[in-house]
């Protein structure tokens, strides 16, 4: 549940906390598989019930046909050794699916230049009314009384801007002429002027502003990510998110994700750290 420090009228309002939804698992064929084995003269079962840990393993074994000498250990050991070696593109096969919500644009302006292994899909301001929008203030200014009262008059007065010059665009364009001078086609419809408004309007919204985004991405990719935004050198927001997910996967995939370790810092987030750096 998206956590809301507190409320700054009946359309705006504070987060201060991203709320993650895993919306989408892999699932294994064992029949499939078990076919491809026999087909080749072995048979091999995981030890693995998370379908991730099964395909990544399956993969790198497929590449040393070691089905049938598998090393003690199980599925955990051979998914460390992986790490440990760095043979990370066996990992690319293990694929997540998550809705993440009550994050800024300042941090999805960062998280999308992760981009192999990575899709997204995000909120579009053109289309959707920001005039029920949601903000997030970074923590460091939320915990100073008078750094928060500086941050929330900006925040107010950007909503009423939007707000205002939506309604005064979305009025301006039903006029014929002024709707041929921004582009619209002849005759076009209160959608069609709604989104225009809106696409122009967004220009005052700060990158404070919530966003809503679905991202797909395999476990190597979001190793990297983890490193990389879990670090004490990464902006706290995005590091926070950070924490979020390496929970969830860890709790999904211990296999793959249980050597990070959390280090405290002074704000409050954790650093993420593993011994099996750039698999």
């Amino acid at each position: 549940m998206v956590s809301v420090a507190s409320k700054l009228d009946a359309d705006v309002r504070i987060i201060t906390e991203p709320t993650v939804y895993v919306v989408g698992r892999q699932t294994t064929d064992d029949a499939e598989l078990d076919r491809f084995l026999n087909n080749h003269g072995v048979s091999w079962e995981s030890d693995s019930e998370v379908a991730a840990e099964v395909l990544a393993e399956s993969a790198g074994r497929l590449c040393y046909l070691s089905y049938a000498r598998p090393r003690p250990g199980g599925n955990s050991a051979y998914l460390n050794h992986i790490k440990e070696v760095g043979h990370g593109s066996v990992l690319e096969h293990a694929v997540w699916n998550f809705v993440v919500t009550g994050i800024s644009r300042s941090l999805t302006h960062e998280w999308v230049r992760h981009r192999s292994g990575w899709a997204y899909s995000q909120l579009s301001q053109r289309y959707v009314d920001e005039s029920a929008a949601e903000y997030v203030e970074p923590d460091v200014i939320a915990a100073d009384p008078e750094l928060h009262a500086v941050w929330l008059e900006a925040v107010t007065n950007a909503h009423a801007a939007y707000v205002r010059l939506a309604e005064m665009l979305n009025a301006k364009l039903a006029d014929p002429q002024a709707a041929a001078a921004a582009m619209l086609a002849d005759g076009s419809d209160r959608t069609a002027r709604r989104k225009a408004a809106r696409q122009a309007a967004r220009s005052v919204l700060p990158n404070a502003t919530e966003t809503k985004i679905f991202v797909t991405a395999n476990a190597r990719a979001l190793r990297h990510f983890l490193e990389q935004r879990g670090s004490r050198h990464a902006e706290p927001e995005i590091r926070k998110l950070a924490g979020k997910l390496l929970d969830l996967l860890q709790k999904d995939s211990p296999n793959l994700f249980g050597d990070y370790t959390r280090v405290p810092l002074p704000d409050g987030t954790f650093e993420l750290t593993t011994p099996y750096k750039k698999v």
